[in-house]
């Protein structure tokens, strides 16, 4: 395994919107509290770079953390990594299945973003070992044998 980064931020989705965090709870079905769990295996976690909101900003747009949708905000960027790639975090493995699409939506928040952050929204990952992850926690990548 490598060390790639640290997690900086933690949010689950409720029906009123993103929640920050300290501890997620992670199951083979996704993150225990967020209202997408046991919905889509495959898309049960989204993971963010913090490069995202550094992009963001630079181009003069300024919104918090969690604004992404995202369910870990890392401080490593993982959009390159391919689909079966595993990173470990704690006692969680999580498996990289597919490269998220960013929403339309995000235009409410500037007519910018959804150009500006097509390729660098966040990767959707699924839950291979459960666990808990923290604020802070090493962001390990497993050597694919």
């Amino acid at each position: 395994m490598i060390k790639v980064g640290n997690v900086s931020s933690l949010f689950y989705a409720s029906i009123s919107g993103s929640v920050s965090a300290s501890e997620l709870a992670l199951n083979k079905e996704g993150i225990i509290k967020d209202k997408h769990y046991k919905k889509d295996r495959q898309r049960s976690v989204l993971i963010a770079s913090l490069d995202s909101y550094v992009l963001a900003r630079e181009n003069g747009i300024d919104m918090a953390y969690g604004s992404l949708g995202e369910n870990l905000l890392i401080d490593y960027n993982p959009y390159d990594l391919e689909a079966g790639t595993r990173l470990k975090i704690a006692d969680v493995t999580l498996e990289i299945s597919q490269h998220c699409t960013l929403c339309k939506s995000f235009s409410k928040i500037d007519a910018k973003l959804p150009e500006l952050l097509k390729e660098n929204r966040g990767i959707f990952a699924q839950v291979v070992e459960h666990g808990c992850i923290k604020e802070g926690d090493v962001v390990y990548l497993v050597n694919n044998i």
